[in-house]
């Protein structure tokens, strides 16, 4: 009897970050992996490193890459193209690309320039992306090709949190959550469901000019979970998702922040 074929997963941004460490813990589950990168991404040894973490699965999947530009139109287009062509599915989306946040300038002093790309980058690119892949998942699951797909968005509590010196960011962001829940009530009669992974204050190495900040702001409670966050605790997020344990859940916000969305008083 022939062996299905393991479900494939698209990851923006999936060879650096947050977005490589979701591929690497999707790839020891057998998923086919997807992968989106830029010119910017050192692409290096990304792919045979995670399909040497496949091959360790019995029927693990393959992975594969593919360059573009988000928020080019014709760069989204051909990579759906891509992916389809190599796998001929696409049974989940993880939105995982950081995309033009990280600005740092006063909101007084925010120009339209820097405005602009923050929102094309940081959200218009993910928006047109997702639709483009949506509809190709209707197309599949119509045609009985793919089962219970999914998308996944991991956005951050800048969804909600203030903070002035990135205006452009939290802007964005937000518009990342109404996202989700638009995509969520416009896909859920097709059996597509949809999820955002809202994400706190990530360990980026003692060499990250803000640690020291909030190192001090952690120990004295900022989140009630003591502690800073870990990519690890974000794939195994996806991966609730990924393994079918929240089916009957769409539209979801799963935070991931040590439960700094409590706003406790």
């Amino acid at each position: 009897m022939e062996e299905p074929s393991p479900q494939v997963a698209m990851i923006t941004g999936g060879t650096v970050g947050l977005g490589k460490c979701v591929a690497a813990a999707l790839a020891e589950r057998g998923w086919s992996l997807f992968l989106q990168h830029t010119v910017a991404d050192s692409l290096g040894d990304v792919v045979d490193d995670l399909q040497a973490r496949a091959d360790e699965v019995a029927a693990g999947g393959e992975v594969a890459a593919g360059q573009a530009d988000l928020t080019i139109s014709e760069d989204r287009e051909q990579l759906v193209e891509q992916a389809l062509e190599v796998f001929g599915r696409i049974d989940m989306l993880v939105n995982a690309a950081p995309g033009g946040l990280s600005l740092g300038d006063d909101l007084l002093e925010m120009t339209e320039e820097a405005f602009r790309d923050a929102i094309e980058g940081g959200l218009i690119a993910t928006v047109m992306l997702t639709q483009r892949v949506a509809s190709e998942m209707v197309r599949l699951a119509e045609a009985g090709l793919i089962e219970t797909p999914r998308i996944v968005t991991i956005n951050s509590i800048s969804a909600y949190a203030s903070s002035v010196d990135h205006g452009p960011q939290c802007m964005a962001r937000a518009g990342l959550g109404m996202m989700t829940r638009l995509f969520a009530d416009r896909l859920g009669a097709h059996g597509i469901a949809v999820y955002e992974i809202r994400v706190g204050i990530i360990s980026a190495g003692a060499g990250d000019s803000a640690h020291a900040r909030y190192e001090d702001m952690i120990e004295d409670g900022l989140t009630p979970i003591r502690r800073w966050g870990r990519p690890g605790d974000v794939a195994r997020a996806v991966l609730a998702v990924a393994d079918g344990l929240l089916d009957f859940s769409t539209g979801e916000v799963i935070n991931v922040d040590g439960g700094f969305h409590l706003r406790r008083l």
